[in-house]
């Protein structure tokens, strides 16, 4: 297989040794930063532009999805606050572009309409997180063998979820607003109580972050999902750059202000593909950084690479 770095976990153990093993902490540091950038450099600018037009892709399917499976539980309004949550987490001019558009799309689907929109956006949205499989098995040195309606099926089953828990965070976050609210104008002297749960506010963040760590987890070959591999520094990693990008983005296009003179009335989409492309290289460069967390067993991977196959049967 082609574009595979040379430093993934199942090329660094069929080299036979642990190359962090017993060196101090700054070689090590140095060690996993030059795996990360090998594997980038390997195939990761490649997936941050096929993340960058999946995203666009399937951004409104995603929202019809969410929004058919919210009306399925009587949840329609905390669909809407999904949307809402998920433009906060753009930069101003790409939210901006994007709010009418999804509102409009949202409002034209209602009842059977909205239901056989969320299956055929079921599909769409599958290919997207096919694409973040693949990167994970590219930077894991992983290759599949299963067919094709195995990895899609799992991929639906995984969006489906990812729904549903967001729509039920949502809703806990409703409910913990409506909770202050009450502590502030009916137990005054609570101040500190109410302070407290202020800090709901940074739910959305916290959604970000279990969101993709979930996402990383099931996209994770299944060898690597063992203790001693962690996932978590690439999902924080990735929330981090999405959260960095969300800010210094806007920063970034005022020193640019005849960036719009250069692509017309098409410069909003630019942007946003711009932002989504940062975002892609955020997941890609999350990837990289598991995989060089990870150290392959050698009884695991002597003989021939490692296959999905092989290891969810093992």
């Amino acid at each position: 297989m082609s574009h595979l770095s040379p430093l993934s976990p199942e090329a660094r153990g069929l080299r036979g040794y642990r190359e962090r093993e017993g060196k101090p902490l700054p070689v090590r540091a140095w060690i996993i930063t030059k795996r990360v950038f090998v594997g980038i450099f390997a195939n990761g600018f490649m997936y941050a532009g096929n993340i960058a037009y999946l995203a666009l892709l399937t951004l409104f399917p995603f929202f019809i999805l969410a929004a058919a499976i919210g009306s399925l539980f009587g949840q329609s309004a905390e669909a809407l606050r999904a949307v809402d949550s998920f433009l906060s987490t753009l930069p101003g001019s790409v939210a901006d572009l994007l709010r009418k558009p999804i509102a409009d799309v949202l409002a034209a689907r209602t009842g059977s309409l909205l239901i056989l929109g969320g299956l055929v956006a079921l599909w769409s949205v599958g290919s997207f997180v096919e694409t973040i499989r693949d990167i994970f098995r590219r930077a894991y040195g992983v290759t599949f063998e299963k067919p094709f309606w195995h990895y899609r099926l799992g991929s639906m089953a995984v969006i489906v979820g990812s729904v549903i828990l967001a729509l039920l965070a949502f809703l806990i976050q409703g409910v913990l607003t409506v909770t202050e609210q009450f502590i502030y104008r009916l137990v005054p002297w609570a101040a500190e109580v109410a302070q407290w749960v202020g800090w709901s506010r940074i739910i959305p963040g916290l959604i970000m972050y279990f969101a993709l760590y979930m996402l990383f987890f099931s996209v994770t070959p299944g060898k690597y999902r063992k203790k001693g591999c962690p996932r978590w520094p690439g999902a924080a990693f990735t929330t981090l750059w999405w959260i960095s990008a969300t800010a210094l983005l806007p920063v970034f296009l005022a020193k640019l202000s005849n960036y719009d003179l250069t692509y017309g009335s098409l410069a909003g989409v630019i942007v946003t593909l711009l932002f989504f492309w940062i975002v892609g290289l955020g997941i890609s460069i999350g990837a990289h950084l598991n995989a060089a967390l990870a150290e392959t067993p050698l009884e695991d991977v002597r003989g021939s690479p490692t296959t999905e196959t092989e290891f969810e049967a093992a």
